[in-house]
């Protein structure tokens, strides 16, 4: 399929078969999505206009650059576990008012996973991953440095057992920065490929639903820690994880403020929830849309004053990014990914963990449910039949299985707020690319 849309002043042509962005003038966006099908005005293009434009279109066409044929099916899926999430605690010491995981308990006990088995995770990620080289583990919780001993042990463990196979660990941790003090700071950056810091942006904005136990804001309590590890962490890998709720639509603030402290890798996800106050609904889609563009501009204009920091959710590679297989079959969870709860209960994500009809084994057993992973294996970017007509689908790869589920009943089909927010993010991220050429040939 083809899309066209503006930003403003641009006027951009999206191929999805190819993958190839253009920009175009007002004229050959017209007559473009009058091919299309739609119902617009081109009194003022010329006949002679007309002609030259249908033959820069069939140009494109000829090159494989315009209405090329999309990919229609997915390929197989492996059987080969390549990551697990091991939440690690399931307790916490902020009681955030969105929290997905019931604030860390996750509607059940508040527990630790003990080291025997976090073992016994490692032990079925190893025994299940076939011929994979790189797994991956993501210490998560609740607030997973609440039960860190588990957490260094478990590394520890993992390297040696993965180093008498030939394999080798890559570990992530997400925290919340309460007890990220220095010999804590320390391990993580020598040991984790990825940190995850959890910051809403400013103190306002985070203290409103970021609480501790006691009902006080958590920002002082934790931003010269995450400030502070930023600092030791250099060159590697880390994100500043906020979420912006209805309360914050101009959450675009929030992104600049935590640029304007230091941090330089940024994610600001929207809240999924359906607490009436926070949640964000059909009729904040536009302030959302609008508050994209917004920061798209701040964006650029910061990039070309050298202060340029990265947005996770501008970043789209058209060109190189991940392969196509990867996004026609969607996320790995329930088949190649799992979450390990503490007492070592097995499910497809952290966002199913729970929920019993989701519960697919225990790592003490070391067997899965194979119905649910058929479910899951099963599952592509062309199960999702909302997906068809979008133009972002081989982007997006039809969403977040949980997601779908939880607000629609069916891993398949797309919750469409989150599908409007993400249409926008990928026009924006497209502008940006178009942006950075223009600049680099001046």
């Amino acid at each position: 399929m083809v899309h066209v849309f503006r930003y403003k002043e641009h006027y951009y042509i999206f191929d999805t078969g190819s993958s190839a962005l253009h920009e175009c003038d007002e004229k050959a966006a017209l007559l473009l999505r009058e091919k299309l099908g739609e119902d617009v005005d081109t009194a003022e293009v010329t006949p002679e206009e007309r002609r030259a434009y249908e033959e820069d279109f069939e140009e494109l066409k000829k090159a494989g650059l315009l209405f090329k044929e999309e990919v229609k099916a997915a390929p197989p899926k492996s059987d080969e576990v390549k990551a697990l999430c091991l939440h690690i605690c399931h307790d916490c010491n902020l009681r955030c008012k969105y929290c997905f995981a019931d604030e860390g308990a996750y509607h059940a006990k508040r527990e630790f996973m003990s080291l025997e088995t976090a073992k016994k995770a490692i032990d079925f990620l190893i025994e299940n991953s076939g011929n994979r080289r790189i797994l991956e583990t993501d210490f998560f919780g609740g607030e997973p440095l609440m039960n860190f001993d588990v957490v260094k042990e478990t590394v520890y463990y993992a390297k040696a057992e993965a180093a008498k196979r030939g394999k080798k660990f890559l570990f992530t941790l997400t925290t919340n920065g309460l007890l990220l003090k220095d010999d804590i700071a320390e391990f993580l950056n020598a040991e984790m490929e990825n940190v995850v810091l959890s910051l809403d942006g400013r103190k306002e904005v985070h203290d409103a639903v970021r609480k501790t136990a006691n009902g006080k804001g958590s920002f002082d309590l934790v931003i010269e820690n995450l400030k502070n590890f930023v600092k030791i962490r250099g060159n590697k890998s880390y994100y500043v994880r906020g979420t912006f709720t209805a309360k914050n639509l101009d959450f675009s603030k929030d992104v600049l403020f935590l640029a304007d402290n230091g941090f330089d890798s940024i994610s600001m996800e929207p809240v999924v929830t359906d607490i009436p106050d926070l949640a964000i609904t059909k009729k904040d889609l536009s302030a959302v849309c609008a508050e994209y563009d917004r920061l798209c501009d701040k964006y650029l204009e910061r990039e070309a004053q050298g202060k340029g920091f990265n947005f996770f959710h501008f970043n789209i590679d058209l060109e190189g990014g991940p392969c196509l297989s990867k996004r026609v079959s969607a996320c790995g969870a329930g088949n190649e990914y799992f979450s390990v709860v503490p007492n070592g209960d097995i499910y497809p994500c952290h966002q199913f963990a729970g929920d019993q009809d989701f519960r697919m084994g225990n790592v003490y057993e070391g067997k899965l449910d194979e119905t649910i992973r058929a479910k899951f294996k099963n599952s592509c970017l062309f199960k999702r039949k909302k997906c068809d007509g979008c133009f972002a689908k081989f982007i997006c790869s039809g969403g977040c299985s949980a997601n779908n589920y939880h607000f629609n009943g069916d891993i398949n089909d797309p919750y469409e707020i989150t599908c409007e927010m993400m249409k926008k993010r990928v026009e924006d991220a497209m502008h940006i690319l178009a942006e950075r050429k223009s600049r680099s040939h001046t």
